[in-house]
């Protein structure tokens, strides 16, 4: 069974780029053993052929095995910090013209956070938000714009009323702040970096990683970020090694690049 899930590991990369062996492996080989379970497939040969023959369950397989858990303003007291600190002070360093990446991005509900968020100080004509994930059908979602109102529950009550449109049982972004986020497939842990950003928001993705594959992201962040540039992480997570790599704590969630 374990050279069955070797097996598997090469194959999907193969397939997919998706590097397995970066992911805790008892974590995903649970996630991966009940999509199997679901399909009711006999072992990981069998699944690789469905998925070969199968365009529909190979995006939903993809879909699955990137985690998919997002909300608008997610931890609403650092969202407060990035306005009242964070926010001032990039714009203090860099001007208005902030080049901002929302890194595995899901949904869309971060990048559009982050531009309701700087709105506040921005005009909205000004804002850029390059948003990335590895998953063509959570782009596809984002790109449609339509949330629940779990999902939106944390917004500030004037961003909610000015931004938002009832549809049904679901809310819909303005066109407005859609137009300001560009979004791009990218494989943290194979596609090349961007580089010279100002803020790089990537929150709790990286818990799913290998301590390995964690450090490996936090240094090219480091090196995509521009000298006084802030890294803003999940509040599951952190950066133990931050010193080594060149980057200052801030608070729990902020780093600066130092370097």
């Amino acid at each position: 069974m374990e050279y069955d899930y070797e097996y598997f590991k090469k194959a999907i990369y193969d397939m997919t780029k998706i590097d397995l062996n970066a992911y805790k492996e008892k974590q995903m080989k649970r996630r991966i053993d009940t999509l199997i379970g679901k399909h009711r497939v006999k072992g990981y040969d069998n699944y690789v052929k469905l998925l070969k023959s199968d365009k529909e369950r190979f995006e939903e397989f993809v879909n699955y095995l990137t985690i998919n858990v997002s909300e608008f303003y997610r931890n609403p007291s650092q969202w407060e910090l990035m306005d009242k600190e964070i926010i001032p002070e990039l714009i203090g360093k860099f001007g208005k013209n902030l080049k901002i990446w929302s890194a595995a991005c899901s949904t869309g509900d971060e990048p559009y956070s982050l531009v309701m968020a700087l709105s506040r100080h921005i005009p909205l004509n000004q804002i850029k938000i390059f948003a990335t994930d590895l998953d063509k059908q959570v782009i596809a979602a984002a790109k449609a714009g339509l949330y629940s109102e779990k999902s939106i529950a944390s917004v500030p009550a004037d961003l909610k009323q000015k931004y938002f449109t009832k549809v049904g049982p679901s809310y819909q972004i303005s066109k407005e702040i859609m137009a300001r986020v560009e979004f791009k497939e990218h494989n943290l842990l194979k596609d090349t970096y961007p580089t010279n950003y100002h803020m790089i928001v990537c929150r709790n993705v990286l818990i799913y990683f290998t301590e390995e594959a964690k450090d490996e992201v936090f240094a090219k962040f480091q090196k995509s970020l521009a000298r006084g540039g802030i890294l803003f992480i999940g509040s599951t997570e952190q950066i133990i090694n931050y010193k080594d790599i060149h980057l200052e704590r801030k608070n729990s969630f902020y780093y600066e690049n130092i370097e």
